[in-house]
């Protein structure tokens, strides 16, 4: 008993929680883990999802690059905006924050990030997570080149659903041009094509391999993440990337011939970089550092959100991820001038906590969380969340 509560104490510590990211784990000291009726925010979910888990697994979700710096600052980013007290509060029966996102009309400015291998957070994988956002008043979920399992068996999966998807440059024209047709005709209806540095292999990652783990590799167009498995040689041994760096506007203006639909451009940190994103054809913007996990000690998304907004003025959407937990952050984000934000690992905990209904349960608790902040804040419809409505002291 001693020896448990000993443990207890140590899971629930900052110093503990703080190795992987600074979200809290309050269930640390509990006897039992809640039940989906009990949970109540998107924390209570996570270490329900580590105590499901193999070690690899939650290791993969929850670290970021090198030091963790980027990781950790895309958490701390959100407390250096304040939420301006409104003397107009509304009630949030009167609260309407529907949009349109290229032509998509969405009842809420959120969506579900591309985000990797999910069979192994639970066996519902990427169609228990497409039937969730689909029960969530239709988000929008993309799906991750690094899907376990083939876009051909996600899209049909939840009828009246909405999937697009994601893609890593290919240095073949050929290559890429199969993985366009495969998305497109499963009925993906956008690519979200990643132009950051891709999430690196992390120190954490190469640790758990010398004890068992495996980092997986994609086996081919809309083969699931998982399909093989790689022993890493030479420079990748050291976490240097083959496929990294390498990424052109030439090529983009290849990918844009190449797709029917939306094509959206994931990754801008600069404001310079956005503008050549709207020159080179794409249709909106995804503002991310893809969650800390892509270049350490780089600024947080939401610091550099203002500045890529006013470059941008309204010429194309922008989107915005990394970091959020909270219908607050939403709120936050919103405000600095995103029309819509993305959720990764926030949806990876519910789905690894409690499969379909855990991811559903956790997408309508940040829109629930969305709505009361807005009514707070006096913000009636998506339009009047803006920069009056917070005060950012970034540090």
């Amino acid at each position: 008993m001693a020896l448990a509560r000993v443990a207890g104490l140590v899971a629930a510590s900052p110093v503990a929680a703080a190795v992987a990211q600074i979200d809290p784990r309050p269930l640390g000291e509990h006897r039992r883990v809640l039940s989906l009726a009990e949970v109540q925010t998107a924390f209570d979910f996570e270490p329900v999802f580590h105590g499901n888990v193999i070690l690899p697994v939650y290791d993969y979700t929850a670290h970021g690059d090198g030091s963790e710096f980027t990781l950790r600052r895309n958490r701390q980013a959100f407390d250096w905006v304040d939420i301006l007290p409104s003397r107009a509060a509304i009630p949030a029966s009167q609260v309407d924050l529907s949009s349109e996102l290229l032509g998509l009309k969405m009842k809420f400015p959120i969506i579900v990030a591309p985000t990797a291998a999910m069979v192994p957070l639970h066996p519902d994988g990427e169609i228990g997570m497409f039937k969730a956002a689909t029960a969530a008043s239709n988000t929008l979920m993309i799906l991750s080149t690094n899907t376990s399992t083939p876009v051909a068996q996600v899209a049909p999966a939840s009828p009246g659903g909405t999937l697009w998807a994601q893609f890593y440059p290919l240095q073949s024209l050929a290559a890429t041009q199969q993985w366009m047709d495969t998305y497109q005709n499963a009925g993906a209806g956008g690519v979200i094509v990643t132009i950051d540095q891709q999430a690196s292999y992390y120190e954490r990652t190469q640790q758990d391999r010398n004890f068992g783990g495996r980092v997986a590799r994609t086996a081919g167009p809309g083969a699931g993440a998982g399909s093989g498995t790689a022993v890493l040689t030479g420079a990748a041994r050291y976490r240097i990337n083959s496929g990294r760096l390498w990424y052109t506007w030439q090529y983009i203006d290849a990918v844009r011939k190449m797709v029917k639909g939306p094509l959206l451009i994931k990754g801008i940190l600069d404001p310079q970089d956005a503008g050549m994103a709207i020159d080179h054809g794409a249709d909106a913007i995804i503002v991310s550092n893809h969650g800390g996990r892509s270049m350490d000690y780089g600024p947080s998304s939401l610091e550099v959100l203002p500045e890529i907004v006013a470059a941008v003025n309204g010429r194309i959407p922008i989107l915005f991820d990394s970091g959020i937990r909270r219908g607050t952050d939403i709120f936050k984000a919103l405000a600095l001038g995103a029309n819509g934000v993305m959720i990764g690992r926030t949806a990876r905990w519910g789905l690894a906590a409690f499969g379909t209904a855990g991811a559903q349960r956790l997408i309508e608790m940040l829109q629930q969380e969305l709505v009361q902040v807005s009514a707070a804040a006096g913000c009636a419809k998506l339009s009047d969340i803006g920069k009056k409505a917070v005060k950012a002291n970034f540090v």
